[in-house]
Parts: C-alpha cells; sequence; structure tokens
C-alpha cells in the first residue's frame, strides 16, 4: 500500500476502464452543475408536485420521438401563445384587440384535448369581452367561447385588474358549454342531430373533424390549416389584456413523455442528476470518515477501545436497516437527509473491522515503531503515517459505497419511503409501478430512470475497477 496518489491517478486513466468511468462520471457531473445552475432550488415542492404546472400538457404519453419510428403518426402537443394582437381597432371609446393563432394538423389522430388560458386582464369600468372562434381548412368557423371577466367590486379602485395571480383557464374539450357550440355548430353545416350529450369526450374530434354520415357520433379527421382567433373588444380605449394561450393536446409531448399527472418526465430525471450524486457522494463520504476514523481508533489504540468499537460495529452490523427506516419514517416523516443519515449509520462497520485489521499490521511495522521511538504523539501517527497508507484503500471504499447510497435510496425510494418533496429516479419509478405503468405499457415511465440509475451506478464502478491493482499490486506486475 506504498504507491503514491500520483501514481494512483496515473493508474486510473492510463487504463480503458478508468477512462470509461472518468467519461461517464464527468457526464453525470456537467449535467448536474446544469441543473443547479437552472433549476429552482425548490422545484420539488414549487413545481414538480405543483398540479397547475403541468395542467396543460397531455397525461401519460411518450415522447415525440417515437414518430421518427416506422408506421407511427401520433399527434403532436402544441402550445399557442401571444401578448401582442395583431390588429387593434379603436372607435370612439371602443377598442378591439385581435390575436390569430394558427396550426398545421397533417395527423391522422385527433388532439387529445383543447385548453384556453387568459392572463392580465386590466380595465377602468367595465370588463372586455373575450371570444375564441376556430377557423378550419374547409373556411367554416365555430365560435367556441364567449367569456367576460367578473366587473369591479365595491372595495376596488380603478384600474380592475383579474387573472394576474392566477389566470383563467378553461378546458374546452370538457366545456358543456362548448360541446353544445359545436353540436349546434355540425347540426347546422352538416345536417346531423347531435345533442350536447351526444358529445361527450368526443369535443376535439367534432373541433377537428368531419362528420361521417350515417355513422352516430363518429369523425373522420380533417386535415390542413387552422387557426383559432381571440377578439377582445374593450369598452376604454385605456384597457389591456396581458396574454392569451390556447394548448392542442397531442398523444406525444417532449423528449421523455409525460407521466398520468402530466408531468414533463425529462425534467424530472434532469433533476434526479444532482440528487443522485448528492446522495451518493454525501453518504459515501460520511460513511467511510467514520468507518475509517474508528478503524484506525480501534486498531491502534487497543484494549478497552478496541474492544468498545468492535463490539458496537458487530451489533451495528446485524442491525435490519429496513424496519429502522420504517419506524423513522412514520415517526419523523419522509425525509431526504433522514434518509441519507440512516445510510451512514449502518453502513460504517465493515469498513471499521477491514481497517482495523489493517492497523493491527501497520502499528507492528519499523514506521511506526521509529516514529514511536522520536517521542510522537498517538495522534499525529495515526494522522501522518498510518492514515495515508490506507488512503488508496479508503478512497476505493468511498467509490464502492456511491453507487451502493444511490442504489439504497432508488430502493427506498421503489418502496415509498423516500423524500416526496424532491423528485428521484427511484421515486419516479415508484410512482410508475404504483400506477401500472409497466402493465399498461408506459415503458417511457420506467426505463429511464431504471437505465440512469444503472448508468450511474456503472460510472463509479468501472472507476473502482480501474483503480483496482492499485489496491493489488500483483495486477499491476501482471499489466
Amino acid at each position: 500500500m506504498n504507491i503514491k496518489f500520483g501514481d494512483a491517478v496515473r493508474v486510473l486513466i492510463g487504463s480503458h476502464t478508468g477512462k470509461a468511468g472518468l467519461t461517464l462520471l464527468s457526464f453525470l457531473v456537467v449535467i448536474s452543475i446544469w441543473v443547479l445552475v437552472t433549476y429552482p432550488l425548490d422545484f420539488g415542492t414549487k413545481e414538480w408536485s405543483n398540479p397547475s404546472v403541468w395542467a396543460d400538457n397531455p397525461k401519460a404519453v411518450p415522447p415525440k420521438w417515437v414518430n421518427l419510428f416506422p408506421g407511427s403518426d401520433r399527434v403532436a402537443h402544441s402550445v399557442l401563445d401571444s401578448n401582442t394582437p395583431e390588429d387593434t381597432q379603436i372607435v370612439g371609446k371602443i377598442k378591439s384587440e385581435i390575436y390569430r393563432l394558427p396550426i398545421s394538423h397533417k395527423f391522422d389522430g385527433f388532439p387529445t384535448f383543447i385548453s384556453f388560458t387568459l392572463n392580465g386582464v386590466e380595465f377602468l369600468e367595465r370588463p372586455p369581452l373575450v371570444t375564441l372562434s376556430l377557423i378550419r381548412p374547409d373556411g367554416t368557423i365555430i365560435h367556441l367561447l364567449r367569456h367576460v371577466p367578473s366587473g369591479a367590486r365595491d372595495y376596488e379602485a380603478a384600474p380592475i385588474i383579474r387573472y394576474d395571480q392566477t389566470p383563467f383557464r378553461i378546458l374546452l374539450t370538457t366545456d358543456q358549454t362548448v360541446r353544445a357550440t359545436l353540436s349546434n355548430f355540425h347540426n347546422i353545416q352538416y345536417g346531423t342531430d347531435y345533442d350536447e350529450r351526444d358529445l361527450r369526450n368526443l369535443s376535439e374530434q367534432a373541433a377537428f373533424g368531419l362528420p361521417i354520415l350515417g355513422d352516430q357520433t363518429t369523425f373522420a379527421v380533417l386535415r390542413g390549416d387552422y387557426e383559432f382567433v381571440v377578439q377582445a373588444t374593450f369598452t376604454n380605449a385605456e384597457d389591456s389584456l396581458g396574454a392569451i394561450k390556447v394548448v392542442v393536446g397531442g398523444d406525444v409531448f417532449g423528449g421523455m413523455g409525460t407521466d398520468s399527472q402530466g408531468r414533463d418526465l425529462a425534467v424530472g430525471l434532469l433533476f434526479g442528476f444532482p440528487v443522485a450524486l448528492f446522495i451518493g457522494l454525501l453518504a459515501s463520504t460520511l460513511t467511510t470518515t467514520i468507518g475509517t476514523s474508528l478503524g484506525i481508533i480501534s486498531g491502534y489504540v487497543g484494549g478497552w477501545v478496541d474492544t468498545a468499537i468492535q463490539r458496537l460495529a458487530d451489533v451495528v452490523a446485524n442491525v435490519p436497516l429496513l424496519p429502522i427506516l420504517i419506524f423513522m419514517v412514520i415517526v419523523f416523516g419522509s425525509n431526504l437527509f433522514l434518509i441519507i443519515l440512516m445510510l451512514v449509520a449502518f453502513s460504517w462497520p465493515s469498513l471499521t473491522i477491514l481497517i482495523r485489521s489493517m492497523v493491527l499490521q501497520l502499528r507492528s511495522g519499523q514506521l511506526v515503531e521509529a516514529t514511536q521511538a522520536l517521542g510522537a504523539t498517538q495522534k499525529r501517527i495515526m494522522v501522518r503515517h498510518i492514515l495515508p497508507q490506507t488512503a488508496p484503500f479508503v478512497f476505493a471504499q468511498m467509490i464502492f459505497f456511491t453507487p451502493a447510497a444511490i442504489l439504497a435510496e432508488a430502493g427506498l425510494s421503489f418502496l415509498g419511503l423516500g423524500d416526496p418533496s424532491i423528485p428521484t429516479w427511484g421515486q419516479i419509478l415508484e410512482q410508475g409501478f404504483r400506477t401500472g405503468a409497466v402493465y399498461v405499457g408506459y415503458w417511457w415511465w420506467v426505463l429511464p430512470p431504471g437505465l440512469l440509475i444503472v448508468l450511474t451506478a456503472m460510472a463509479f464502478v468501472l472507476i473502482a475497477l480501474a483503480i483496482e491493482p492499485v489496491l493489488n499490486p500483483r495486477l499491476r506486475t501482471m499489466r
């Protein structure tokens, strides 16, 4: 164990296994730094666990790149928004603003939903009238919505502001009034005999399709260029509208799809990178620090100190972790730092026992005996002469502990014992299994977090394999 740190680094870099491990680890670190810079620290509670953030996303749909496969023609998810009107007309005190939001629909299927969101309405006297219409490829027009914000209350002074903090959002495809409008449109335009109840769960088909005559409430896709037109009519020229948004839900979304709540899985998976490294590195660092310190003290000091530390290690090593953790979660609640604390508290004994056996050999060596003869203190001998000789082994153990801690947290989260306020790969897996993602074929919900856990563990395993010659001199001579 006399190899120097610089030699150990050269052994690591000189092997293909070490280069692969360092490349993977660098990739993980770069992504983690980018996430820490771009994501808010309270992302878990403020965004990931907030349903309103993901309200406009389709639920449980695969990533959009599945359309690259032959025979796949899923509807793309489209978000149409604007805060600047294309046309403004003022006649006296009356002002009219028109927003146009074009969308091309070339798919074989129908959208999954249509929603409309209104932000920042400001008026002096009376609230504006906001209408939403859909111009179809065949030139027909469907007047989908008429909405008037609530007027001024007795205690409010001008200007009156509506939908500033909480936007007005309506899911058009589930609204009864919109269904009645669509049924009337088809009855007049195509001679059907639809009732509002006939179009339940079919509103998006009625908006983007043509009725198949003779077949009750069945529609064929009307492909082509559509245009949503929003018109806001104000009673005062100084009134204004902040922004509008129309969302046409698709069958695919983003780079990793969505879960059953519409959450963007790519966002959650990215946030899991720094969380995984934080768990692994913090737990492994604390475990190796405690285990190494107690092992050196136990092996060098000896006597009743050695006996006490070894008996404590034997007791802790035989305590089942899972029942203790379940009890702690019930008492104190799910918390990431509690999980890390439990992992550290029950992971150090094995390292302590190994380090003690190494120190017993080093203590009888000529270097330690010469240092003792010179009058060095026990603390100096342990820190300056024993610890450096065990450092390569300790470093290797820390690398091994890192993926073990990551896998342990993922396993505990999979059992429902993770911190719900922080999205981790284990929690994403657990939520997928809990909602039956495996059984209904939501592969994009289960495979990516599992592969990322394996990839992260492999990075540290490859590094550990690369530095194995540092611990075993016979491997160095074989190379």
